[in-house]
């Protein structure tokens, strides 16, 4: 196994396999994959703080096995911020009814997940106060999710009623390309006193849900059943439930090209509701070039 000891912004970290292909379909390797989290962090990182981070590795390369991973792993450096958060008894697998995340705030953090080969990056729509306490969620997500043939351009035309519908309630929103075969829809909500906690999100996410599916059933379904969607795009409200995580924007993807859950411009968005060709998923190459040009457009 060829290891190399590096310093990343005061940390020592041992890098290993930097040549092992990750996605063999484009010849990705690790190397790669450390190098494109290395450039996309200071806007990754922003979405990831002080949010606790589940994540998916594939030792193997994603034509390999993969896990879920949300308690810090044994060996984790002490440097690694984690926190015990409460959960339900069985998803704790600690048997006491907590699970001690890591929460991913700097580079070394990380660095360190890359090289356990973690692709994919996965956080709740609430963060952590200092000591480790769940808040009130500060936003809610609809993931847009298209039963085929329906795909990016379906998901486009009903982001832009999403849009509407939480607009009407005097939320704004921003696009993200899931990286998978969709769209996700993030809207910032006020936090602190008479903030809404996760029930709260999920309900009103649901509202918008079947409101849109009643305004318009040929193409909205807010039904999980999956012979319900075919051609149609499911408006998924449950991921605001509060032990549920949704990818990270900028996160890598397992599938068998290295793509990115990629913010949008709203723009993009209506190009691609009016051409069913314009929207495409986006490689971290594309990303790269992205953001060296325009910066972090979910927070523009």
């Amino acid at each position: 196994m060829s290891e190399l000891q590096v310093d990343v912004e005061g940390r020592t970290l041992t890098i290993s396999n930097l040549d092992k292909v990750l996605y063999p379909r484009t010849g990705t390797t690790k190397g790669e994959v450390l190098n494109y989290y290395a450039q996309v962090s200071p806007v990754l990182l922003p979405h990831l703080k002080d949010r606790a981070v589940t994540r998916i590795r594939w030792p193997h390369g994603v034509e390999g096995a993969s896990f879920f991973e949300k308690n810090a792993p044994a060996g984790t450096p002490s440097w690694v911020r984690t926190h015990e958060v409460p959960t339900t008894g069985s998803r704790s697998g600690r048997g006491d009814g907590t699970i001690r995340f890591p929460i991913c705030d700097d580079l070394a953090t990380l660095t360190w997940l890359a090289n356990l080969a973690a692709l994919e990056l996965h956080v709740h729509q609430w963060t952590v106060d200092a000591k480790g306490r769940p808040r009130n969620p500060d936003r809610l997500v609809i993931d847009l999710d298209p039963g085929e043939p329906a795909g990016l351009h379906e998901c486009a035309q009903v982001a832009l009623m999403v849009r509407d519908a939480l607009a009407a309630r005097d939320l704004g929103c921003t696009p993200v390309l899931s990286g998978s075969k969709g769209l996700h829809l993030y809207a910032p909500l006020p936090t602190g006193r008479g903030s809404l906690d996760s029930d709260g999100t999920t309900a009103l996410a649901k509202e918008v849900a079947e409101d849109l599916m009643k305004e318009h059933p040929d193409l909205v379904t807010s039904v999980m059943t999956k012979a319900k969607r075919p051609g149609k795009v499911f408006l998924d409200w449950s991921q605001n439930s509060g032990s549920k995580t949704t990818i990270s924007p900028y996160s890598l993807r397992g599938r068998e090209r290295p793509t990115v859950a990629a913010p949008l411009t709203w723009d993009e968005v209506e190009e691609g509701a009016e051409d069913d060709l314009a929207l495409e998923q986006l490689t971290m190459d594309q990303v790269l070039e992205r953001v060296a040009e325009l910066g972090d457009v979910f927070e523009a």
